[in-house]
């Protein structure tokens, strides 16, 4: 091969962004309007981000695996929602900034979803703690 513009490693990039860090749209908005974040630690991996220059702002996600405690921050550009899904059993093993989630009004908690808490949220920037998950 010749050519080291192939398919194969622009694959491998959109699934770190997508799966591996968790920076993804929702499929029923307009590209990044709506934004999901719903990273996958694990695999022998201990640290992921990504970052997207969305045409509302930048848009980031990144993970740090450490013990069995994670670290999630992500941001979310102005004028825009995001579905964070953060790894965890329960909402209250998760806090932001050091506060647990249901002292924070602009963080909703929807439910769990496959060993995911699922929350919404407007735009900000946002640091989350699980711990012992």
């Amino acid at each position: 091969m010749n050519s080291f513009n192939h398919y194969a490693y622009g694959a491998i990039g959109d699934w770190m962004y997508r799966v591996m860090a968790g920076l993804d749209t929702e499929t029923d908005a307009p590209g990044y309007k709506a934004i999901r974040i719903q990273p996958h630690p694990g695999g022998g991996f201990t640290e992921a981000s990504a970052t997207l220059q969305t045409l509302y702002g930048q848009a980031s996600s990144s993970w740090k695996l450490e013990d069995k405690n994670l670290t999630l921050d992500v941001e979310i550009p102005a004028n825009t929602t995001a579905t964070i899904l953060v790894p965890a059993s329960e909402a209250t093993s998760i806090t932001e900034n050091g506060k647990p989630l249901a002292g924070i009004p602009e963080l909703k908690v929807m439910g769990t979803e496959n060993g995911y808490v699922v929350l919404k949220t407007g735009s900000g920037k946002y640091h989350f703690q699980v711990t012992g998950n």
